[in-house]
């Protein structure tokens, strides 16, 4: 099974009190993100999977989630950004630059 588009949520949690996804509220934007995809139909085989994902290692950068096949690495705060992405990138295939990190 293959999906257009694979979304990865840094979930990682870093109970030592060093910055890291949770902190910023990571789990509710993938909760978020997860739900709409369902909503808008574009979850399934051929189509979006939207995964948890551990330390993807841009903890400063966070929240952080990385769009393949792209490569595409993004940082967002609310679910307006969440939903820009989907609108965006996914529905419309054009990657949000403003969101975009390097």
């Amino acid at each position: 099974m293959s999906f257009k588009n694979h979304l990865f949520f840094c979930l990682n949690k870093r109970n030592n009190g060093s910055d890291c996804c949770d902190q910023h509220n990571a789990f509710a934007l993938f909760e978020y993100a997860k739900n709409r995809v369902k909503e808008l139909g574009l979850s399934g085989p051929g189509k979006v999977r939207v995964n948890k994902a551990g330390c993807l290692d841009r903890c400063a950068d966070g929240p952080v989630m990385v769009v393949y096949p792209e490569g595409i690495w993004y940082t967002f705060v609310d679910t307006e950004d969440v939903e820009e992405i989907i609108q965006s990138h996914l529905i419309l295939g054009r990657p949000v630059e403003r969101l975009q990190l390097v």
